[in-house]
């Protein structure tokens, strides 16, 4: 498949909304090649520049899906999966179009995989299905969160204390902004288990 071929197959918004459920692609850098993703019966096809391969669905051994916003789209989200061997695929829910345009795939993506999981439990699977952040991570941005909500709240009481009205605005302002990135963030990708027919609605798009 050639350059501009590969082009093609992820231009436009949400270029995959119209095709079946059983296939998806996308390209995770604008220099990068298109990465296709095939569901078929033998299991995931994939194709990633030259390489090619094929995964029984029997075969892959976890998949974590998580929600990760970028500077340049906000709703993001990522699946990353893994078979018995320890290769990894991942699959996010956007593609780059243009130097300055990330666009998002929200339906051809949330439907890709609701598709995966129902075949994986068709085939049987025994996979481990995982939501959220890795517990380690997820626990040291709450600390984080912790520490910078401290460091605000004095900064906020210093301010009122000395009369910065115009400060201790901006001080509520921004966390407020804070709270609702940061929060929303850490809220999807709390670490947890689900099951085959309980795929987290907040870690698809909606």
């Amino acid at each position: 498949m050639t350059r501009e071929q590969e082009a093609a197959t992820v231009t436009g918004p949400d270029r995959n909304a119209g095709a079946e459920s059983g296939s998806y692609a996308f390209r995770a850098s604008l220099i990068g090649a298109a990465q296709q993703f095939e569901l078929t019966d033998d299991g995931l096809v994939w194709r990633i520049g030259p390489k090619s391969g094929l995964w029984p669905y029997a075969t892959i051994a976890q998949v974590r899906l998580s929600f990760r916003p970028v500077s340049m789209q906000s709703q993001r989200y990522r699946a990353d999966l893994e078979d018995i061997n320890g290769a990894r695929l991942r699959i996010l829910s956007t593609t780059w179009q243009t130097v300055t345009l990330m666009a998002p795939q929200n339906d051809a993506y949330r439907g890709f995989m609701l598709e995966l999981h129902r075949r994986m439990r068709d085939a049987g699977s025994r996979a481990e299905l995982i939501g959220g952040l890795r517990p380690g991570i997820h626990t040291a941005a709450l600390v984080l969160i912790a520490l910078l909500a401290a460091a605000m709240t004095g900064l906020l009481a210093r301010a009122v204390a000395t009369g910065s009205w115009s400060g201790a605005l901006f001080i509520v302002g921004f966390a407020a902004l804070f709270g609702w990135q940061i929060g929303g963030f850490i809220r999807r990708n709390r670490p947890r288990r689900y099951g085959f027919d309980e795929v987290p609605k907040d870690l698809l798009p909606s």
